[in-house]
C-alpha cells in the first residue's frame, strides 16, 4: 500500500474536514495516509511520499486560503523536481464566481505538473451551489484515484 501525504487548505473548514475524512478513509484502505495541518516543504515533499493528495477550498478570486499559502509559495520558489510523484486535487468553490471556481486547486494542479508531478486523475471540482456535502463527491472520486496508484 501507499505512504500518502494530504495537506490542506481552509477558510471555514469545509476543506479540513473533508481532508480528514479522505485521510481516515485512505488509512482504513491500508494506505499509511498522513494529514499535515501546518504542512512544509521539508515534511510533505522532501521526505518523498508515494503521492500526494491536496484538499482545498478557495477563497477570495480564486486564491488559495491562508493556511496553505506558505506551503504553496515554498514549492514555487525552491521548484523541487517531483519526478513522477503522483498526485491528486480535491478543490472546494463556488460556481457562481465565474471563472475563479475553484482557482486554488487549478493553482496546485498546475504548480505540482510544473514540477513534474503525475496527475493520477483530473482534479475533483466540488461545488457548493450544487451540493452540501463534499464527502458525497469526494468518496467516489478517491476510491478511483486510490486504486489507480
Amino acid at each position: 500500500m501507499a505512504r500518502i501525504h494530504v495537506v490542506f487548505g481552509s477558510v471555514y473548514g469545509a476543506a479540513e474536514q473533508l481532508a480528514q475524512t479522505l485521510t481516515q478513509t485512505l488509512t482504513g484502505k491500508g494506505h499509511q495516509a498522513v494529514l499535515f495541518d501546518n504542512p512544509d516543504l521539508a515534511g510533505v515533499i522532501q521526505d518523498r511520499p508515494d503521492a500526494l493528495l491536496v484538499v482545498t477550498s478557495t477563497t477570495g478570486q480564486g486564491d488559495i486560503p491562508d493556511n496553505l499559502v506558505p506551503f504553496f509559495v515554498a514549492l514555487k520558489d525552491a521548484f523541487p523536481m517531483l519526478n513522477g510523484l503522483p498526485y491528486g486535487v480535491v478543490t472546494l468553490g463556488d460556481s457562481s464566481y465565474g471563472d475563479t471556481y475553484c482557482g486554488a486547486g487549478e493553482q496546485f494542479d498546475t504548480l505540482l505538473d510544473e514540477l513534474g508531478g503525475h496527475a493520477v486523475s483530473a482534479p475533483l471540482k466540488v461545488d457548493a451551489c450544487e451540493t452540501l456535502d463534499p464527502e458525497g463527491d469526494a468518496l467516489p472520486w478517491l476510491d478511483n484515484w486510490s486504486a489507480a496508484l
